[in-house]
């Protein structure tokens, strides 16, 4: 797998106090120059406003507002900023706390690149991620009942470190649902297709679930990989097992709803199935709680009781504290 950036905080707020060939502005701004373009970071005294973004194009002597991904780091007491690779800007917050004063705006990165061309090519685009430290090898296997939350704390992760972390698209035999694009949300497939490739060893994992199978390609898994970033799977118990058992060391995450009534509630709220399905997706819930909590396959097991809350816990447990700084 890819390696995540790697920084020391202790010695970066000493070493960049004073920012490094830069050029200090009002209300505690730098600029950095790349090629034609200058990025100027706005500093804001205001707590509750994240620092800004504005480009002033040479080529055009126009000043352009781009779209900034990401979440975006709090106000500060002044930052400095060094350019890294003229792909990406290091963001040094002063007076900040060590989980905090770390931060890259990426520029040219192949994340940003491909935002810009989902935005069709012409629109300049930024992306923010927190600091991060050591390697990010080990891909994050997290499962859990339908219903339960799994893929909006999925969207957070990925939203706050865009960087950081990428999405093993599955493979499905179901037909997609509303709004769900092919290559997005699921690689949508023939039954007959998928089972060939399964029996030519093309999957790293697979199930059958609900009638339908899902699965894992050893393809999606390489393609995380070879961005860089850490390989999220969204997969539930049974292909979690697969991979234990397989050569892959991965973490292994079970997210649990606060109760059974609750889980129905969701649900039922989705409004995407019908009263069979329903049913029978709460009848193979309670086997995978059974199974998620009691079989030791779950490195952590959290409750999803309030969305926000089990974030936190998911960011700040073991298995992703260890490279977030």
């Amino acid at each position: 797998m890819g390696e995540a950036p790697a920084f020391c905080n202790g010695n970066l707020q000493k070493e960049f106090a004073n920012g490094n060939s830069l050029k200090s502005r009002r209300g505690g701004e730098t600029a950095t120059v790349v090629g034609d373009k200058t990025y100027v970071i706005e500093g804001s005294d205001v707590e509750s406003t994240p620092l800004g973004v504005r480009i002033f194009d040479k080529s055009t002597a126009q000043w352009v507002h781009p779209v900034v991904l990401g979440t975006k780091p709090s106000a500060c007491k002044g930052h400095s900023a060094v350019l890294l690779n003229e792909d990406r800007i290091l963001i040094i917050k002063k007076g900040a706390s060590p989980d905090d004063c770390t931060w890259f705006l990426e520029l040219d990165t192949q994340y940003v690149r491909d935002q810009k061309t989902m935005r069709g090519g012409n629109t300049e685009v930024v992306a923010w991620s927190k600091g991060v430290r050591g390697k990010a090898e080990k891909p994050v296997v997290i499962s859990g009942p339908s219903g339960v939350g799994k893929g909006t704390l999925i969207s957070k992760l990925m939203d706050e470190y865009p960087s950081l972390f990428g999405f093993s698209v599955s493979h499905t035999t179901r037909a997609p649902r509303g709004m769900e694009k092919d290559g997005k949300h699921y690689h949508f497939t023939e039954k007959s297709v998928m089972e060939k490739e399964i029996k030519d060893g093309k999957f790293l994992e697979y199930a059958s679930v609900h009638g339908n199978l899902y699965g894992t390609s050893i393809e999606a898994v390489e393609v995380v990989a070879d961005e860089g970033k850490r390989c999220i799977l969204d997969i539930d118990v049974q292909g979690a097992r697969s991979v234990r058992g397989s050569p892959v060391e991965a973490i292994f995450v079970f997210i649990c709803p606060p109760s059974m009534a609750e889980l129905e509630k969701r649900l039922r709220a989705r409004g995407t199935e019908t009263e069979e399905q329903i049913l029978k997706r709460l009848q193979n819930a309670r086997a995978e709680l059974e199974q998620g909590i009691l079989s030791g396959l779950f490195d952590h097991i959290l409750y999803n009781d309030k969305l926000e809350e089990c974030y936190q816990r998911l960011k700040h447990s073991s298995v992703v504290n260890f490279f977030i700084v």
